[in-house]
């Protein structure tokens, strides 16, 4: 049997923004709930198009996006490549969810938790830490805490599978999503020994996907390749120019480059941070 990465653009959406007993779980497993009655027991998805209410303000797509029967909204993304505009991006995508919510004349209490969970295939801190929860707090005394975003990065590369009894269900997802990919042939039995692991492989499985879909997987390595080199080039450049006059430099090096590459806008606005008015008059 030949499986396809599930870190893909293809896969992870068809893996979780297409079965909810598996967005439902991974949920579950990675975001910081802290008592079971705050777990996920149903989700609808909602639009990954996060449209602006006035055509001046900025459109932005994510991976997944779905709301729980308590009305918390809840935002995946695999990333990649790790830029500096990442976490600027995400912050504009949950807070747009946020007060998305809200309409005219509508009381605030209505207002529901969103978390952002976001799965990096990159590393961006010096932390030894994998996973890093991202709360609005009060300095002095952190127990102080304003509710509504919450944010999760995970380093996937940090990751390594270690015997977290109280955590088995995020350490099965994580192995699932840097154990499994072209080169496997035979999964982890106790991966598959597991009901929902074992059918999110199944979504794995290339047989499954059309000569269409298994080219534009393809596609969407060279792009991921092409603009792993567009960064390393522009992050060197910007080392020797300086950090701050260097940073908006650097996103349009690496906008332009992407852009003659062939590389779609969408692609390109998503890495880095730019918008499409921007991208489009390079």
């Amino acid at each position: 049997m030949k499986y396809l990465s599930p870190k893909a653009d293809l896969t992870f959406k068809k893996v979780f923004g297409e079965h909810p007993d598996l967005v439902i779980s991974f949920l579950n497993a990675l975001l910081p709930f802290e008592k079971p009655e705050e777990e996920i027991t149903w989700v609808e998805y909602l639009n990954p198009e996060l449209v602006p209410q006035t055509p001046l303000q900025k459109d932005s797509i994510v991976d997944v996006r779905c709301r729980d029967h308590l009305g918390r909204q809840f935002i995946v993304e695999m990333q990649m490549l790790w830029t500096s505009a990442y976490k600027q991006r995400v912050l504009f995508n949950a807070s747009k969810a946020y007060v998305s919510q809200l309409e005219r004349g509508c009381d605030y209490e209505l207002l529901q938790p969103v978390y952002s969970l976001n799965l990096v295939n990159d590393t961006f801190s010096s932390s030894d830490e994998y996973y890093h929860d991202y709360r609005i707090v009060e300095r002095a005394d952190t127990r102080e805490v304003i509710e509504g975003l919450r944010f999760i990065f995970i380093e996937l590369p940090k990751f390594t599978p270690k015997n977290y009894n109280d955590k088995k269900m995020q350490v099965l997802w994580l192995r699932y999503l840097t154990e499994i990919n072209e080169k496997t042939r035979e999964v982890p039995e106790d991966l598959l020994e597991n009901p929902e692991i074992s059918k999110a492989v199944t979504q794995l499985e290339e047989s499954a996907f059309s000569e269409a879909q298994l080219l534009g997987y393809d596609r969407f390595w060279d792009m991921v390749s092409t603009a792993k080199m567009q960064i390393s080039s522009s992050r060197r450049e910007a080392r020797e120019k300086g950090l701050e006059e260097g940073r908006k430099e650097e996103k349009i090096k690496l906008a332009r480059g992407m852009k003659a590459e062939g590389i779609p806008p969408a692609l390109i606005s998503k890495i880095t941070g730019l918008d499409a008015e921007e991208i489009a008059r390079l």
